[in-house]
């Protein structure tokens, strides 16, 4: 039987989402969990791979097994994982529901504190003195919906068959103080999203232009893009089936 897990995570003191040797992930922890529930190895799937110091709001997970589950499965697996990682439910689904390649979007924001705030210095990247046009990164964002090919803001070592993505959604909110980057795609580039809120920044900082942002998507040249904002600021936010 396949089982499908929803989690959250705080990403601070993780590698990452996938298992590494000598670093400890959130993968790893929730396989050491629910093998120790059912006192055998099991291997959990996840829907994606967040990068070291990312966040998820909401993730997912599968794993098979033949015993059958109780109803205090999500209160088992809280008491044994770390208070950084929460397990909301586990439920049923069809053996041959994949968690990773059935997934049809994937949501991130990349959130931004305007000022300086330190109750959030884990949660954000924080622009103390300069304050970036909104309009002009709203614009500049509305051109990643023209393209397919992103590998302008793909790491340069990476194994991947292709640089397409099918991005639905773009767009920058502020309220208040915070500065929200919402972007949703049938998939992702390893730091994509990192790196292409590091180029709007640059538009909304009067860096780039809005022709020189087209100008560096279409150059498929990462060396042309801006730098790789934080990590800390990045939450995976939703996945959808």
């Amino acid at each position: 039987m396949r089982y499908f897990i929803e989690l959250s995570y705080n990403g601070k003191n993780y590698h990452g989402w996938q298992i590494q040797p000598d670093a400890i992930s959130v993968q790893e922890k929730l396989n050491n969990a629910i093998s120790t529930i059912f006192q055998e190895k099991i291997q959990v799937v996840g829907a994606g791979r967040t990068d070291t110091g990312v966040h998820a709001s909401q993730m997912f997970a599968h794993f098979d097994i033949e015993k059958e589950l109780k109803k205090n499965i999500v209160f088992k697996l809280n008491s044994i994982l770390p208070n950084d990682i929460s397990v909301h439910q586990v439920f049923l689904v069809d053996a041959e529901k994949h968690v990773r390649f059935d997934a049809t979007s994937r949501s991130y924001e990349y959130k931004i504190w305007l000022g300086r705030n330190p109750f959030l210095l884990d949660f954000s990247w924080q622009i103390h003195s300069q304050k970036p046009d909104i309009h002009l990164m709203n614009e500049a964002a509305k051109l990643l919906l023209e393209y397919t090919d992103f590998q302008t803001f793909s790491k340069v070592k990476t194994d991947v068959y292709t640089f397409n993505c099918d991005v639905t959604e773009a767009f920058w909110e502020l309220k208040g103080s915070e500065l929200t980057f919402h972007i949703s795609a049938n998939r992702f580039l390893r730091n994509m999203v990192r790196a292409i809120v590091g180029t709007l920044v640059d538009v909304g900082l009067g860096k780039i232009s809005i022709d020189g942002f087209r100008a560096i998507i279409e150059s498929k040249n990462r060396g042309n893009a801006g730098l790789s904002v934080p990590a800390k600021g990045l939450f995976l936010t939703n996945i959808k089936y």
